[in-house]
């Protein structure tokens, strides 16, 4: 009897190798009734692309600004998962309802904007992935970036100090500061990618005091980040 118990287990396993092997692009034999398929080669490769791209960008990060834009991208991928990205980013802006409810109460927001930047990228994209949903496969990288970038920024803190300046125009500024990305690729050709990303700007810029001269500041560190959508073209 253990005999024919150890027959019938070594019959099972052998099948279940077979099993094994014989799908590693079918796997008929988990459900007869569908079929899933295993992707491994790599359709679409960056290693010695260029490219341009460009995104339309949401200001996440501004309290008392709605912030829109857009930037303009080019760049090369040297090998497969590494490669460099210039960018140019420009925004316009407006006080946003919070800072109308702030000044309502009789007190003064203060908000510093990104008028433009211009900086270059470190590119790392370690994963490469496939859905497969509705019967259709989608291919993308997730990518990082970082580098550093040229900064032209402005505030109002022409109204923080005492007595009150009259001039209430902006106060500009070009400063430096770490460039920062997260991003995924949607491939849609060999040519074309749609993008999303996530860009930010992470500087030291002085900030006013409400004391007895204009020229009482202290240093402090403002973090921009926005959410842009655009498409790549890799030549």
């Amino acid at each position: 009897m253990k005999k024919i118990v150890l027959i019938l287990l070594s019959l099972i396993m052998s099948t279940a190798v077979l099993a094994d092997e014989k799908s590693l692009y079918n796997f008929s034999w988990l459900d007869n009734d569908k079929e899933i398929y295993v992707l491994q080669n790599r359709k679409f490769r960056k290693d010695g692309n260029f490219y341009v791209g460009a995104t339309a960008a949401y200001n996440l990060s501004q309290d008392f600004l709605d912030a829109y834009g857009g930037t303009f991208r080019a760049g090369y991928f040297f090998r497969e998962d590494w490669g460099i990205e210039g960018v140019f980013g420009k925004n316009t802006s407006t006080e946003s309802d919070s800072a109308k409810g702030v000044k309502q109460q009789g007190a003064i927001p203060f908000y510093r904007e990104i008028e433009s930047y211009m900086g270059a990228m470190v590119v790392w994209a370690p994963f490469y992935s496939k859905i497969n949903t509705f019967n259709k496969v989608f291919y993308f990288d997730w990518t990082f970036g970082l580098g550093l970038a040229s900064i032209n920024t402005s505030d109002n803190r022409n109204l923080f100090v005492t007595p009150v300046n009259t001039d209430k125009s902006m106060t500009k500024e070009n400063v430096m500061g770490a460039l920062w990305n997260t991003g995924f690729r949607f491939y849609i050709d060999q040519h074309w990618s749609l993008r999303l990303d996530i860009t930010g700007l992470t500087y030291k810029a002085d900030k006013s005091k409400r004391q007895n001269s204009a020229s009482s500041k202290d240093s402090q560190l403002f973090t921009n980040y926005d959410l842009g959508l655009g498409l790549n073209y890799a030549f």
